[in-house]
């Protein structure tokens, strides 16, 4: 039996536009609640998230049972982590900081398998092969990772051309938060330099038939970005939505 198909990287590979939810409580009941509300996707972050491998595994268990795709983001690009995170059963990993074509073909090799990469040999007892249960999971693995990687500071920018030819690439998240700091527009995500930026780096992802990605809570600048090609976009993040709503409602009980 193969691995189950992922319905993700097809969707991507078809042109659509998926939109989904940043999770940065690192709560299974929270995770369970958003992935049940009709997104796309979502992501468990565990760069900015306080995550770790246990606390993943058991968010991928409450999205489990949901029509949302889950994606892990690492904190880093390190291939011993993604061996890990990958045998927990993920199938799309968002790799943060990522600024050169050496770096880019170093996270495509620990994505696979040898002879084609250096991924660890040890399914047969994780969650990604059903615990053995899915008998072809090291021939087919491979096929149905989806990886995608943040470029999201001027060097990132620069070689951007040069990590798109990259074979093994299915995505680029431009990251607005770290690039307008970068670029000395501190927080400003924006700023016309910054938004310039971001469109001609979509425009360029798009060009390379690779799938552009990029979070943007705000509808104008999300508009602007899906009509210069963003195709995953993610449009909320948990902790700010319980925290806007529960300011809005002791605002409104305070004023009474």
């Amino acid at each position: 039996m193969p691995v189950p198909i992922n319905s993700f990287k097809e969707r991507l590979a078809a042109g659509e536009k998926l939109f989904g939810c940043w999770l940065s409580l690192a709560e299974p009941c929270a995770t369970e609640i958003v992935s049940s509300a009709g997104f796309d996707w979502v992501l468990i972050d565990g760069e900015h998230a306080p995550n770790h491998i246990r606390s993943m595994r058991d968010q991928l268990l409450a999205v489990a049972g949901s029509s949302s795709h889950p994606i892990i983001r690492i904190p880093v690009g390190d291939a011993r982590l993604i061996k890990q995170v990958l045998d927990l059963g993920v199938q799309t990993l968002l790799v943060p900081i990522v600024e050169s074509a050496e770096q880019a073909r170093h996270l495509v090799r620990a994505c696979h398998y040898p002879p084609k990469g250096v991924r660890g040999v040890g399914a047969a007892a994780a969650r990604a092969s059903r615990y053995g249960d899915i008998a072809d999971y090291i021939a087919t693995a491979d096929e149905q990772i989806c990886l995608l990687i943040q470029v999201e500071t001027c060097a990132g920018i620069e070689a951007l051309d040069d990590i798109l030819a990259v074979n093994g690439i299915d995505g680029v998240f431009i990251g607005p938060a770290d690039l307008s700091t970068d670029m000395g527009h501190v927080g400003d995500t924006y700023h016309p330099e910054v938004r310039a930026t971001i469109l001609d780096a979509i425009g360029r992802i798009k060009q390379m038939s690779k799938a552009a990605g990029i979070l943007s809570t705000h509808a104008e600048a999300t508009s602007l970005y899906l009509d210069a090609g963003a195709q995953f976009v993610a449009v909320a993040l948990d902790a700010l939505l319980l925290a806007e709503s529960a300011r809005r409602v002791a605002s409104n009980w305070q004023n009474r």
